[in-house]
């Protein structure tokens, strides 16, 4: 399966999430930190929802090999926004392939991956509004499916940290 057409099974997925008692959440993020879990390939599709964490999974699934995964945070904030997302590379050039971060929805081209996540570093800056002393972005490997918000958090912070 091409990139194309992960992208076009990507547009059956709707952003939001489920939560522990498989209640659908639309706009709602009261309780995500306590009530979200991280839903598996399957259960993404047959939702056919999820916020970024859950798509980037359903995308790896998809993708199969050669991928990686990426997650960003604002530590200044409160709210501490987060986002993940999935890079792979293909003929000597690196793209980021982003279908829940609705604004910059495609795929995006570019000569190397400190490029990339440079580009990607500076989107969620300016989306968010926020000062970029304060922001991480990790590696991270394929998570446990059903895990927590906290679980999913500590799992993505616990990988390799990159310094752009």
């Amino acid at each position: 399966m091409n990139e194309n057409e992960v992208m076009e099974l990507m547009n059956n997925i709707n952003y939001g999430w489920i939560d522990k008692n498989h209640n659908k959440h639309i706009n709602d993020y009261e309780t995500f930190a306590s009530d979200y879990i991280l839903q598996s390939p399957e259960e993404v599709i047959q939702s056919s929802l999820g916020v970024c964490w859950d798509q980037v999974e359903l995308e790896r699934y998809y993708f199969k090999d050669n991928i990686n995964t990426y997650f960003i945070v604002n530590y200044d904030n409160n709210e501490n926004p987060t986002h993940t997302f999935l890079t792979y590379q293909k003929d000597n050039k690196y793209y980021w392939f982003e279908h829940s971060f609705e604004l910059y929805r495609g795929i995006h081209e570019y000569n190397s991956l400190n490029e990339l996540l440079l580009d990607v570093k500076n989107k969620f800056i300016s989306f968010n509004k926020i000062d970029e002393d304060n922001i991480s972005i990790y590696e991270y490997t394929k998570p446990s499916y059903g895990i927590t918000c906290e679980e999913f958090y500590q799992h993505a912070t616990s990988g390799k940290e990159i310094n752009i």
